[in-house]
């Protein structure tokens, strides 16, 4: 899961960067409306924490320029401002939720979490696919009687395959979501990490595997057959 940070005061947007690695989030962080639009119409990220006001371009002029992009990542506006006309225009501008600062932190994090669910990405803590099921709170990857903990990298990409199961998912997407827009990852690092997933399928004997589309990207598919129902 990645989220992008859009905050122009420094130790909040470090604060929350930490919040987000406790739900086991990657962040990318942003310090002016700019920058913060630029990130967000990428349409790699699974949420926005946008400030409203920011150098430059505020979070309303963000958030109205996203949506008028069909950039369809929730947002959550986080701002000082507390009056009832500044959290409708927010919500008009396209926030999907709104909260004004200070804010409790329990409270952010169950935000958060809620947003994500209804992105679609979470909706349960473990994701299965044909014999093959992930823990997403213990990175486990399980295959019948065996299991076996994913390290960090191998574990987010593991959950992309399954998230988007039967869609095609390409190297350049999977580099930004795991090592991140600002990373110097090349499509050797993402080859390695899908090496090291199918070395694991095999242990677990799953019947899952990763399929390649050349030029395109990776796929899970079943390689057990179905069998036909009897007449």
């Amino acid at each position: 899961m990645r989220v992008l940070i859009i905050e122009d005061e420094v130790r909040l947007a470090e604060t929350l960067r930490q919040l987000m690695k406790e739900l086991l989030y990657q962040a990318d962080v942003v310090h002016n409306g700019q920058d913060g639009l630029d990130y967000g119409l990428a349409g790699q990220y699974d949420l926005i924490l946008l400030d409203v006001m920011l150098p430059g371009l505020d979070g309303f002029q963000v958030a109205r320029q996203l949506r008028a992009a069909r950039i369809s990542t929730p947002i959550l506006m986080l701002t000082a401002r507390d009056e009832v006309a500044d959290k409708i225009n927010g919500l008009d501008c396209g926030a999907d939720d709104y909260m004004t600062k200070p804010f409790d932190t329990g409270e952010l994090l169950a935000r958060v979490r809620a947003l994500t669910r209804r992105q679609g990405e979470i909706l349960s803590d473990v994701l299965t696919m044909g014999d093959l099921s992930l823990d997403c709170n213990s990175h486990a990857l399980s295959c019948g009687e065996r299991s076996l903990r994913l390290g960090f990298k191998e574990y987010e990409v593991m959950r992309l395959l399954l998230v988007n199961q039967g869609s095609v998912i390409a190297k350049e997407t999977l580099i930004t979501k795991v090592w991140g827009m600002e990373s110097e990852a090349e499509d050797n690092n993402v080859e390695v990490y899908i090496s090291f997933l199918r070395k694991k399928l095999s242990y677990l004997n799953s019947k899952v595997v990763i399929s390649t589309i050349r030029k395109a990207g990776y796929f899970l598919e079943n390689s057990q057959p179905q069998e036909e129902p009897s007449c």
